[in-house]
């Protein structure tokens, strides 16, 4: 392991697979209770997607974050009709993910985020590795339709889901099915998708929550699906009403993402559902 620059967090240089792999560390003063890993989206590494959401994943009380950079702007995610470069490249980001885990955790709790190809790269840990994590965060992203599903087959293991998705999205479409032709040429990504309600009823299912969903609005364009059961952990879907390819928070991202909605902020939705 190399440590590469400072300040603003610690940049990092690990061997994972046979490749240098690196990441942004950021620990907060008084220590720490868990770790957050955190996955940028297509085209992004850990500087821009911390530009891209204002520094708001390094603000959440308590937790430790480490920004995993993909291969070429890239993940290796979920979807099987993937012709971007760490796809074409055949690179293991789960034992990247494994070895940020052995080399950070220290026995804490570890968590994922991740935003659009990044969230479908969570979607993988949850389905391949998710003794890795104790919950995950899906942000612009959905479950791959069957036809398009990588890695389907494996023991299901239960996890805390938490989704956000903007009903706007022109890149990763709330109501499921393919991405738009230009999006698909533009990200060497496709296939069909689940829409973003029924992502979160694929994981209500594979946690064994068999009760209807609440749904509740909590502002004029934000609304909250709760898939909830004593006995099984819980998935909650936050609906955004016209908002686009963004990270919900204070952060606007630029125009062209589409709306940011500041009715809920992720970190906040982060930590009321899984540590308040």
């Amino acid at each position: 392991m190399k440590w590469i620059r400072y300040p603003e967090g610690v940049g990092m240089e690990i061997d994972v697979a046979g490749r240098t792999r690196t990441y942004t560390l950021v620990e907060p003063d008084g220590g720490h209770d868990r770790l957050l890993l955190v996955f940028h989206g297509s085209t992004q590494d850990a500087a821009k997607f911390r530009a891209f959401t204002g520094n708001a994943f390094d603000t959440i009380p308590g937790t430790a974050v480490a920004y995993l950079e993909g291969y070429r702007g890239n993940w290796n995610d979920a979807r099987a009709a993937g012709r971007f470069p760490a796809r074409l490249a055949g690179v293991d980001d789960v034992a990247f993910a494994e070895a940020i885990v052995k080399q950070h955790a220290d026995g804490r709790d570890v968590y994922a985020a991740g935003y659009s190809n990044g969230g479908g790269l969570v979607i993988r840990l949850l389905h391949e590795r998710p003794d890795l994590i104790a919950g995950a965060t899906v942000i612009a992203a959905q479950q791959p339709a069957p036809s398009n599903f990588l890695v389907p087959g494996l023991p299901v293991v239960p996890k805390p889901v938490l989704i956000l998705h903007g009903t706007a999205d022109r890149i990763v479409p709330y109501a499921g099915g393919p991405m738009a032709a230009w999006a698909r040429f533009a990200f060497k990504v496709g296939g069909d998708m689940l829409s973003a309600p029924q992502t979160a009823a694929y994981f209500a299912r594979r946690n064994g929550i068999t009760a209807e969903p609440a749904t509740v609005d909590i502002s004029e364009e934000v609304s909250r699906t709760d898939h909830r059961q004593d006995g099984h952990p819980p998935v909650r879907l936050f609906t955004v009403r016209g908002g686009g390819h963004t990270v919900p928070g204070e952060h606007r991202a630029p125009r062209l993402a589409g709306r940011t909605s500041r009715d809920v902020r992720t970190t906040d939705a982060m930590a009321e559902f899984f540590w308040s």
